[in-house]
């Protein structure tokens, strides 16, 4: 007797029904193609992956995968308003996206304001990528510290610098870096506070500190402000999303991102 006849086994699975709102991240079963929803076309949904491929697919039931658990894509009810969220970076917000389990590949910045000041803006982005940030105590020791790392094409290595201008001595360290795996930039400015706009942090420019004075505490001592971790505080509390910085610190961070997620990285 065959057990399965007149039986519709495949019914008593219950399979979740999910709208698919836009940026929600889900799997093709068939084709394991993953991406972002981001249209409706000819009534399919259209996925985008995280290169900016864009595929078509039926909203067969059972046909995708959110999470890893099987589901059924819906169109939302028309009178559902959409509105694409974004990160404080100003990317698009992926929902239903978990964090991916982190890399080899790094992040390094110069110290822990920076650190603080990339997780401010780009957290988001470095958690769903699966990019670690961690700080260094300056970069004077920089080709000491690549050696020890290991650079490699499954390992690769981004460096937020201070003060990368010609004739520093930043640029100077910076020039010894040879590695393909690689790939030091930064920002002109003296400190990553620096980098913060004035505006934001409502002072009308930062002061000029005089050469061969520490820059943090001249800062201080032009705003009246009692020490510079209380000036940090006020500086982080100004900051909300890309907005709020300088254009230079904006593109060195997306070079880094993009670099140590190259997607022969996993190869």
């Amino acid at each position: 007797m065959d057990v399965l006849a007149n039986n519709d086994w495949r019914r008593r699975r219950a399979v979740p029904v999910v709208e698919a709102e836009l940026d929600l991240v889900v799997e093709d079963a068939d084709s394991g193609f993953c991406g972002a929803v981001v249209a409706f076309e000819y009534g399919a949904v259209v996925l985008e992956d995280r290169h900016g491929n864009r595929r078509n697919f039926p909203l067969d039931p059972a046909a995708f995968l959110l999470e890893g658990r099987t589901v059924t894509l819906v169109r939302p009810a028309p009178t559902r308003v959409q509105q694409r969220k974004t990160t404080a970076s100003g990317s698009i917000a992926l929902a239903g996206q978990s964090a991916r389990v982190a890399r080899r590949s790094r992040i390094w910045v110069e110290g822990i304001h920076d650190a603080a000041l990339v997780e401010r803006i780009w957290g988001d982005d470095l958690r769903i990528e699966g990019v670690v940030v961690e700080p260094l105590d300056g970069i004077d020791e920089l080709a000491a510290a690549i050696r020890d790392f290991g650079p490699g094409p499954v390992a690769r290595l981004g460096v937020l610098v201070d003060h990368l201008v010609p004739g520093s001595k930043e640029s100077r360290i910076v020039a010894s870096v040879q590695s393909p795996y690689v790939l030091v930039t930064g920002h002109p400015y003296v400190d990553v506070w620096q980098a913060v706009k004035p505006e934001a942090v409502g002072i009308r420019a930062w002061p000029v500190v005089p050469p061969g004075q520490p820059w943090k505490e001249g800062v201080c001592a032009a705003l009246g402000v009692a020490e510079p971790a209380e000036m940090w505080r006020r500086i982080l509390r100004s900051v909300s999303n890309f907005r709020d910085v300088e254009t230079p610190l904006i593109n060195s961070m997306e070079r880094l991102i993009d670099f140590v997620t190259e997607p022969d990285e996993d190869v």
